[in-house]
């Protein structure tokens, strides 16, 4: 069985602290629960946050991640997840179910109702979709299976002949499979094996394709013009960004900035503010994954590491996440992450701004407190008047996301709310533990390996392992767990190399994350030439358009490092004059580990350096939240359209 991505703790679930295991018997609150220690049979108080559903032994090897990488699973495999979850997706939402309801729904899906609760079961133990991709195929008793080309045959003609505008019938399309069958020389299969890959389209799918869009539209989109469906906590998160309206100052000189850029989730139900994310960078899809991850991830370490008071319980997945057109929201990779955990993205169509209605409020709540911030450059020029910013600019980045978060916990989320007639908090309480007039979801499950989902809404590329290791931007990568894959052929395609993931996060690529197809892990991957500094995505394509400018017809790594040294020194002696410049050292710490980020009341220290070669798993760097500088074409990661509201023309 699949190892769960998010961990219960409703009660009768095992749960781990430290070296202990645990048994829930009751919920105490939105952050702590009763459990027995099932070794000493003690009753004890928990705070839900610091646990985990992995045993530390089980963590002896230091795995980065575990499970098949998201990105490796075929479109057909993950349209087929999609399609078995689309089928058990109401009786997931329904926990009155009966089974006559699930017999209707088998019935729909064309399987037997024992599958159904097998595709069930599967999901509610792992609560992700690629649990539901299909086994490798093979012969089933009673069953036939048609060989590769007469699959493709039938694949072709559904695809060419059944959907499109002349709405042939499926006995229609049998018939042009038989012909074309044995034009080639084949077998054909039996009708009704094509009548049953018919069945399988998704609906939606077969009436766009089909001439039937407003069908569809009617059917299977959401009701435009509010949030049908937001009656619990995280059944619906929109999500946006804004440029602050205050100045920071660079932490070594104090001198101004500029504005960062900040991302927030917010819970529609309870109006609770669910993740954050601030950067001095224009938003990219990694800032949207960041925001998610912090969405769906436990606080308390951010906000001791904020030295913030207070308690921020906001976890666990959401079902929809809605957001504007913007394309870091477009991407493919952030559709199949959130896909991956079972959450839907939905885009806001153009030109009609109240689907952002409460995210919009809450930003304009959040200007209204930052306008009383010294550095403030007020909504607009005229209220702005008389007011140096810059002069007055006195916050860090850190600092001015301290005011804001500890304005997010311990004022907005007290203080009531107008739209509810009670504070955001309370509001969530009674949606996740109940009152007298309704009762309440349970806690959310909390992620059982953060590292994995971090490691999921991060962009990746695809590279063959050689004997220097992994190139990625002519920078070289190695660690003897790469030793197995050198000159590795594809399985598929025994003259072609094979291709492996890997993942990287831009404002530190100092090292990357490899996946092992074989062990289903990722292995963390530093320079070959550790003496390299640790540097970020855009500074390295900085100095390679540097060196292009230069006439530099052969540029390799050490040119690249030389360059950044360059760029860093100049930066270094203008960073007094130029705001620019303030922004560009700023990134550099920020890829050093040196900025933005604090432990306690000190500094945040330096990242440990790259691990030395041992064969053993190594650990994610484990910030969710460090600036970073996504100025950058990784965004071209994400550049396939999600398809949510397509039929409304949307335009940029």
């Amino acid at each position: 069985m699949e190892r769960s991505t998010f961990l219960s703790v409703r009660p009768g679930s095992v749960v781990v602290l430290g070296e202990r295991r645990y048994k829930v018997t009751h919920v105490l609150g939105l952050d702590a629960i009763l459990a027995q220690n099932l070794e000493t049979l003690a009753m004890e108080r928990l705070r839900i946050a610091q646990l985990t559903s992995v045993h530390p032994a089980e963590e002896a090897g230091e795995a980065v991640a575990a499970g098949k990488d998201i990105a490796e699973i075929s479109e057909e495999d993950w349209a087929e997840a999609q399609r078995r979850f689309d089928a058990i997706k109401p009786l997931l939402d329904n926990p009155m179910r009966t089974r006559e309801a699930a017999e209707a729904k088998a019935k729909e899906a064309g399987v037997h109702v024992a599958t159904l609760y097998e595709w069930l079961r599967r999901f509610q133990d792992s609560r992700h979709l690629s649990c539901l991709i299909p086994g490798r195929r093979g012969p089933k008793r009673g069953g036939r299976r048609l060989s590769k080309k007469a699959e493709a045959i039938t694949e072709s003609v559904i695809n060419q002949y059944y959907l499109s505008n002349q709405r042939p019938s499926p006995g229609d399309v049998a018939a042009r499979v038989v012909e074309e069958c044995k034009k080639a020389g084949l077998k054909p299969p039996h009708p009704n094996t094509v009548r049953n890959r018919i069945r399988e389209l998704p609906r939606a799918v077969s009436l766009r394709r089909r001439g039937r869009r407003d069908e569809a539209r009617n059917m299977f989109q959401p009701i435009r013009g509010g949030f049908p469906g937001a009656d619990f906590p995280l059944s619906i998160v929109q999500i946006d960004h804004t440029e602050a309206d205050i100045i920071v100052v660079e932490e070594e000189t104090r001198l101004p900035m500029g504005r960062p850029w900040v991302t927030l989730a917010i819970d529609v139900y309870s109006r609770m503010v669910v993740g954050i994310y601030i950067s001095m960078d224009p938003p990219s899809a990694v800032s949207v994954g960041m925001c998610l991850a912090n969405g769906m991830l436990p606080k308390e370490g951010y906000l001791a590491d904020l030295d913030v008071p207070g308690e921020w319980p906001v976890w666990g997945k959401m079902r929809v996440v809605h957001a504007d057109n913007a394309k870091e929201f477009r991407g493919a990779m952030l559709q199949r992450a959130c896909e991956q955990y079972a959450i839907e993205l939905q885009l806001r169509p153009v030109k009609l701004p109240h689907y952002g209605g409460h995210i919009e409020r809450l930003m304009g709540t959040n200007a209204k407190q930052i306008h009383k911030l010294p550095g403030t450059t007020f909504a607009s020029p005229a209220a702005r008047s008389g007011y140096d910013s810059e002069g007055k600019a006195a916050l860090t980045l850190r600092e001015f996301e301290q005011q804001l978060v500890d304005y997010i916990v311990n004022v907005y989320h007290q203080r009531e709310h107008s739209g509810l007639g009670l504070p955001p908090k309370r509001q969530w309480e009674i949606g996740v533990l109940g009152n007298d007039e309704q009762p309440g979801i349970g806690v959310p499950d909390i992620p059982a390996d953060p590292a994995r989902l971090r490691l999921d809404f991060l962009p990746y590329v695809m590279r063959t392992v050689q004997t220097y290791g992994i190139q990625i931007d002519k920078i070289f990568y190695f660690h003897e767990v790469l030793t197995p894959w050198i000159n590795a052929m594809d399985p598929s395609h025994p003259k072609a190399k094979r291709q492996f993931i890997i993942r990287r996060d831009p404002r530190d690529i100092s090292r990357v994350y490899f996946f092992d197809p074989e062990a289903n892990e990722y292995y963390t991957i530093p320079y070959r030439n550790v003496a390299h500094p640790a540097v970020s995505l855009w500074e390295v394509r900085a100095a390679q358009r540097r060196l292009a400018e230069e006439g530099r017809k052969h540029v390799d790594e050490d040119a690249i490092f030389e360059a950044v040294q360059r760029m860093r020194e100049r930066v270094e002696e203008a960073k007094h004059k130029s705001k620019k410049a303030r922004r560009q050292a700023h990134r550099v710490r920020a890829s050093t580990g040196g900025a933005s980020r604090g432990s306690g009341k000190g500094k945040r220290k330096s990242p440990a350096g790259p691990a030395e070669p041992s064969g053993k798993r190594l650990p994610v760097e484990n910030d969710t939240n460090a600036a970073v500088n996504t100025d950058l074409a990784e965004d071209d990661l994400f550049s396939e359209p999600v398809t949510a509201f397509d039929d409304l023309g949307v335009e940029r």
